[in-house]
C-alpha cells in the first residue's frame, strides 16, 4: 500500500503558486474589463447587453478568484499536515527501529 501513496509537498506547493498567480491575473482582467467602456459600440440593446456582460463576468470572475485563493489554501493545509504525519511516522519508525530508544 505504501508504494501507492506519494505526495510531492514542493509540487503541492508550486501549484498552491500557481493558483494564486491566477488570481492575481483574473484581479487584472477584472480591472481592464471594469476600466473599458461599453457606451457606443453599436445599438442602445447592444450597449446594454455590453454592460450586463460586464456586471456579470464582474461578479462571476470574483467569485472564481475568491474559490480559488479558498483552494490554494487548502491544498497548503493538506500539504502541512502530510508533512506532520511524515515526519511522525518517520520519527516513530526511527524509535522502533532503535529499540525504542
Amino acid at each position: 500500500m505504501a508504494e501507492r501513496l506519494a505526495v510531492d509537498g514542493d509540487e503541492l506547493s508550486d501549484f498552491m503558486g500557481k493558483l494564486r498567480k491566477s488570481v492575481t491575473s483574473l484581479a487584472g482582467v477584472r480591472k481592464a474589463l471594469a476600466d473599458a467602456s461599453v457606451q457606443g459600440l453599436g445599438t442602445d440593446d447592444l450597449d446594454i447587453a455590453c454592460e450586463f456582460f460586464q456586471e456579470e463576468w464582474k461578479y462571476g470572475a470574483e467569485e472564481i478568484g475568491k474559490q480559488t485563493e479558498d483552494l490554494a489554501e487548502i491544498i497548503g493545509k493538506g500539504r502541512d499536515s502530510y508533512r506532520e504525519v511524515d515526519d511522525a511516522l518517520e520519527a516513530a519508525l526511527a524509535k522502533a527501529a532503535g529499540g525504542g530508544k
